[in-house]
């Protein structure tokens, strides 16, 4: 067993029997569940569009190189500048490359998770340069030193009281500050930041090939000031987030929306086409897009996890997650933790370090059924467990026991031979070492059902 395997079983085991930890995220995921019911009332036929949705992201995916291509063809004619990075360090350096050659020195970010997946804010504070979370939970964890918690809701661990906290410690707030008064105060304090900005960094929620724009959808109406304020406006976005035109967006922005937080619609939705033009008074006087494959193309080689590249990063799989909900999200030590992360993480990553996450699930489907894009799920993550044993990065003891298993169940008269006391005394020896010392393992009857048949029917 690899070190990142121990690490994540002992933080998951500490983070399992934290009370506190779990009543926070009951809370805050218990009021999200709420609201998202709320909101698939605006949906006539919620599955059919799930459907729609699941097919056209399946085009997509299944031809990506001509969709690709499409949407820098149709991005370059409005003066945007594409660029290709095949890998995390190629992303890294074309970005430091614009922002040196522009003398940047300030930096505002709106949140991302491919940004997270670059490391972008490590590598801003390594060359020197201030670089500002704009969205509030974003700007909070920044704060505190920290990484996401959630895909959509970054400080979902934290409670109001630490927020506060917080607050007190870096900027001297009173300490029983109310979560609108923290708000009021950081509106205060990045408006400046946003008018002293060089270079606006965003994501993109959709790419629309078909009109060449990057589409960002958000709650705060700090990413449009990302891209407003600053000459220089750099989106970094993976190479799966393409939809096929911008008549799709009246499907996809509803189930984003209505998916992540219950809303019918997000607050700010915006289609960007390039920078400013000739006789236009807002934007950057420079745009560029690029765009990260870092092993989303070796993810595509496998015929059923490919699948996995239609998220739309809603979040609803990890709140449904039994087992987020009890390890949380800095335990799977990767970016994209839950369902989704457990899929696609071990590829991106290295299959033989993080096959685990694929193994971190009670694979009873819920991931699988809130799915806005029927995305599944949990079979997707047998798919990665098969592939982690055929390469035999699952341990030498694990395997033996699971073969010895398999040979015994297609054989009746192995399972019927041993006595029961025999029986009771494999399961004390390898069931509890297996399973865990707080399960209680079964007992096994004097008589088998068979034998009771036998003996009725005599």
């Amino acid at each position: 067993m690899n070190h990142i395997y121990h690490k994540f079983l002992e933080e998951a085991e500490k983070k399992s029997f934290d009370q506190e930890h779990r009543k926070r995220l009951n809370h805050n995921i218990g009021r999200y569940d709420e609201q998202v019911e709320k909101g698939k009332s605006q949906f006539q036929n919620l599955e059919l569009a799930k459907r729609r949705a699941a097919n056209l992201k399946h085009k997509i995916i299944n031809n990506l190189d001509k969709y690709l291509v499409e949407f820098e063809n149709n991005f370059s004619k409005h003066g945007g500048k594409v660029i290709w990075a095949p890998s995390e360090k190629d992303a890294q350096r074309e970005i430091m490359h614009i922002i040196k050659r522009a003398k940047a020195k300030v930096i505002v970010k709106q949140k991302t998770m491919v940004s997270e997946e670059l490391e972008l804010n490590e590598l801003f504070e390594k060359n020197k340069r201030e670089v500002f979370e704009t969205d509030l939970g974003e700007y909070i964890v920044q704060l505190a030193g920290e990484k996401p918690y959630h895909i959509l809701t970054p400080a979902m661990h934290k409670s109001k009281e630490d927020v506060a906290k917080l607050f007190h410690e870096k900027f001297d707030l009173p300490e029983d500050s109310q979560p609108a008064q923290i708000t009021q105060f950081v509106r205060e304090k990045l408006r400046s930041e946003f008018i002293r900005a060089d270079v606006g960094i965003t994501g993109g929620n959709f790419l629309v090939a078909d009109v060449g724009a990057v589409c960002l959808t958000e709650n705060e109406g700090n990413g449009l000031l990302c891209m407003a304020f600053p000459k220089i406006h750099i989106v970094v976005v993976g190479i799966e987030k393409l939809i096929p035109s911008v008549m799709d967006l009246d499907l996809f922005l509803p189930l984003l929306a209505q998916h992540g937080t219950g809303q019918r619609i997000t607050v700010y939705n915006n289609l960007v086409f390039g920078p400013r033009g000739e006789f236009e008074s807002d934007g950057p006087e420079e745009m560029y897009v690029v765009l990260l494959d870092n092993r989303r193309t070796e993810l595509l080689k496998f015929k059923e996890q490919r699948r996995a590249l239609a998220c739309i990063r809603c979040g609803a799989c990890l709140n449904g997650c039994p087992i987020y909900k009890s390890v949380g999200g800095y335990t799977y030590k990767a970016t994209y933790s839950g369902p989704i992360g457990s899929v696609i993480s071990p590829h991106y990553l290295g299959m033989k370090e993080y096959n685990h996450l694929s193994f971190a699930s009670s694979l009873c489907g819920k991931c699988t059924e809130v799915c806005p894009v029927k995305i599944p799920l949990h079979e997707l993550l047998l798919h990665n467990r098969h592939e982690a044993v055929s390469k035999k990065y699952i341990s030498f003891k694990w395997r033996t026991i699971i073969s010895m298993w398999k040979i015994a169940m297609l054989h009746r008269w192995m399972i019927d031979k041993p006595s029961s006391g025999l029986k009771n005394k494999m399961i004390k020896r390898f069931g509890k070492q297996m399973w865990g010392p707080r399960r209680t393992m079964p007992k096994m009857a004097p008589k088998s059902f068979k034998d009771l048949w036998k003996e009725s029917h005599s």
